[in-house]
């Protein structure tokens, strides 16, 4: 399960515990991209932690794939296609 549906899963199961709440501060940084305290993470139990880096990790990755497709578009809209037409 991609740490996004756990996370989801995890705020509907416990959407009162103090780890949701810093959960979901994280994903609202990573989102905004705004800085997020380290040593807020450091206090969550360590299943919250590991989801916490799950969500870090798949989020990371998301935006590589993000920033490839970005570049492809570029590359083939804007430079290929002016080099097409001369």
């Amino acid at each position: 399960m991609n740490a996004i549906k756990e996370l989801r899963e995890y705020f509907q199961s416990h959407p009162a515990s103090p780890s949701t709440k810093v959960l979901a501060r994280l994903a609202v940084a990573l989102a905004s991209e705004r800085e997020f305290s380290l040593s807020d993470l450091y206090r969550l139990p360590l299943r919250e932690f590991e989801l916490a880096m799950d969500l870090m990790r798949d989020w990371r990755l998301d935006r590589y794939y993000a920033a490839r497709v970005r570049l492809f578009d570029v590359a083939s809209n804007d430079v290929l296609t002016v080099e097409m037409s001369r």
